[in-house]
């Protein structure tokens, strides 16, 4: 049982590596994120190092929302720059 569920972390964590490298949007990025960090939270909880899974469980939303924090402040500063002049995009 426990090698199909280390095949299941495996995979999550190589599909959000690849969707993180592969995917333009930025959005998507912060999806295929949380897609990896499940599967390395569940192979921490394979390994029972259950300290670092809650660790993991509760700081994973939290850099999840300055993610999207950061993406919404970028998207911002390249509005006020085309509005200005600064940059023709």
């Amino acid at each position: 049982m426990e090698f199909v569920v280390s095949i299941i972390a495996i995979a999550l964590m190589v599909i959000g590596a690849l969707g993180i490298i592969l995917l333009k949007k930025p959005m998507d990025k912060v999806i295929m994120f949380s897609i990896l960090d499940a599967g390395f939270l569940l192979t921490v909880v394979l390994f029972k190092y259950l300290d670092v899974a809650l660790f993991v469980a509760l700081s994973g939303p939290l850099s999840t929302l300055v993610f999207i924090m950061a993406i919404v402040k970028i998207k911002e500063i390249r509005a006020k720059k085309v509005e200005s002049g600064e940059i023709h995009d």
